[in-house]
């Protein structure tokens, strides 16, 4: 049987007396798009941050395709092929679009940092650059400065380094936050299509972008999971609705 992508066991995390992730047991399974959703202050965040490594667990265990991981640092959990998205944008703003992907292209690529190489002289890095630069529509912006593109497209850059570091798993927290009703189409037809053959987990308050992607939603609330199955069981489960989709079940 195939481990699962994540599989998270009695995880726990306090900060002094206050709990905040409160014994969540999950798993990803491999391939599928999984959303973790909860009212504000329910530990989604959190939860991201200790699979990822920026966050020791108090209590329990992270496992990414069978291989506990728990407590590692996040380099080494990312070059296992796991990848996140923050709330707030993280990019290089004074890099061009086309040297923020080539950053992400060149350690799966092998290539690593030498001073004393160029690091545009390998043909497969640029390949591989222009590659994704297609992918998540930015090819006309490749030489403008990041910080320079607007909030739509410096999210769609995220996603690119993301998939260019050649990650099997994505994370992606809140993609379509602070976006209009076109913008947030856009990302959900991008996020589609760059995790298609990957593991994709997302944190999202938009509920139409969750039940068009989701194939199992988690439930999270006060640290706990209420609920986890596929959106159909989540949209008519009492006790979600109660705790939080209210309305937007409907």
């Amino acid at each position: 049987m195939t481990a699962p992508a994540i599989r998270l066991s009695d995880l726990r995390k306090n900060f002094g007396a206050t709990e905040i992730i409160r014994g969540v047991d999950l798993e990803i399974r491999q391939g599928e798009r999984h959303a973790i959703i909860g009212p504000n202050g329910a530990g989604k965040s959190t939860l991201f941050n200790l699979v990822t490594g920026r966050l020791a667990p108090t209590e329990g265990r992270i496992e990414f395709e069978g291989q506990d991981i728990t407590a590692w640092p996040p380099y080494r959990i990312a070059r296992l092929g796991l990848a996140r998205s923050f709330q707030v944008t993280n990019i290089f703003p004074r890099l061009s679009v086309f040297e923020n992907l080539r950053c992400a292209v060149l350690w799966p690529l092998r290539q690593g940092y030498a001073f004393w190489r160029m690091v545009d002289t390998p043909a497969d890095v640029r390949e591989r650059t222009h590659e994704v630069l297609g992918k998540i529509g930015l090819a006309a912006r490749a030489q403008v400065p990041a910080g320079l593109l607007s909030y739509a497209e410096q999210r769609a850059l995220e996603i690119g380094i993301a998939i260019a570091g050649g990650a099997r798993v994505i994370l992606l927290d809140e993609p379509t936050a602070g976006m209009n009703r076109g913008e947030a189409e856009r990302a959900v037809a991008l996020i589609r299509e760059v995790s298609a053959g990957r593991t994709l987990v997302m944190v999202e308050h938009d509920m139409s972008v969750v039940f068009d992607l989701a194939d199992r939603i988690t439930v999270l609330v006060y640290g706990q999971v209420i609920a986890s199955g596929p959106p159909a069981e989540i949209r008519a489960d009492r006790a979600v609705k109660e705790a939080y989709l209210g309305e937007a079940a409907a």
